[in-house]
Formats: C-alpha cells, sequence, structure tokens
C-alpha cells in the first residue's frame, strides 16, 4: 500500500466518523424527546451537569458549553419555569446565585438516565465485552480533546 492509498483510506475513515457522529447526534436528540416530554439533549446536559457539579452559575455553564450566555439563560428560564432547578444564593458570595437541581428535577433527571442507560444496553447487548472496551476507550479519547487557542494575532 503506498502512503496515498493509506491517505485516502484515513481520509474515508473520517469522512465516515464525521457522519455515524452526525446521526449519532441526531438520534440523541430525537430519543431525549422520547424519554421525557418536557427535557430536550440540552436540558438534560445541563441538568446532568448541575448534579454533576453540585450545582453552578450561569455563567459556568456558558463557558463549560462555549454557549452564549443568553443562550443559556433562556434554557435556565425554561427549566426553572417547569420546576427542575432553582437559583440559591452562593453561601461564600451573597451577589452570586448559584443554580441547582430541585427535587423533582433530581427525580426526573434520574428516570430519564436510567432510560437511557436501558437503550443503550440494549442496543449493545450483542456486542462482546473487548468491543465495548474499545469503543468506550475511544469515546474518552475523542471527547478528551481538547482544541489549541486559536491565534488571535
Amino acid at each position: 500500500m503506498t502512503a496515498a492509498e493509506g491517505e485516502g483510506e484515513g481520509e474515508t475513515a473520517v469522512e465516515t466518523i464525521q457522519r455515524e457522529m452526525t446521526v449519532f447526534a441526531r438520534r440523541a436528540r430525537a430519543s431525549a424527546g422520547r424519554m421525557h416530554p418536557e427535557l430536550s439533549l440540552v436540558s438534560y446536559t445541563l441538568l446532568g451537569h448541575l448534579e454533576e457539579r453540585g450545582g453552578c452559575r450561569a455563567t459556568d455553564l456558558a463557558a463549560h458549553y462555549a454557549l452564549d450566555k443568553s443562550t443559556v439563560s433562556r434554557q435556565v428560564a425554561a427549566l426553572e419555569r417547569t420546576g427542575l432547578i432553582e437559583r440559591r444564593l452562593d453561601p461564600e458570595d451573597h451577589r452570586v446565585q448559584v443554580l441547582h437541581l430541585t427535587d423533582t428535577g433530581r427525580e426526573i433527571l434520574a428516570q430519564v438516565t436510567e432510560s437511557r442507560r436501558a437503550a443503550f444496553r440494549e442496543r449493545l447487548a450483542d456486542w462482546p465485552e473487548e468491543d465495548l472496551q474499545r469503543f468506550a476507550t475511544y469515546l474518552t479519547r475523542y471527547n478528551a480533546w481538547i482544541p489549541a487557542p486559536k491565534d488571535r494575532g
């Protein structure tokens, strides 16, 4: 095999990965709506982040997900209206409000998380253990990549 052939195969693989990741993202968005009528994939992700962190500021959510503050503000407002999150004063700095899950938010997040786990278990049920381990390793590696800062020169 020549170097050019190897590059062609690599490029084909990258194109396949991009296409399949797009299909995966579409499916994830569609399945989120089926799991709970009030919970979009974005809402589910934000709730999961708040649970994992034990609460955080809206500006921290915006920074973490590289979203505009107004986008996060709209999502937070919707989650507050549905009673899934609440604002509390930061005990160390009373000028800062921290977002936390409500009991209802925790319950719905747990239900949706379990439904999603069951769906993954079903879909991956016939995969050999070594394939599952390899896939998990590849996904972790892919998601751990941090882009270099852009040169603003």
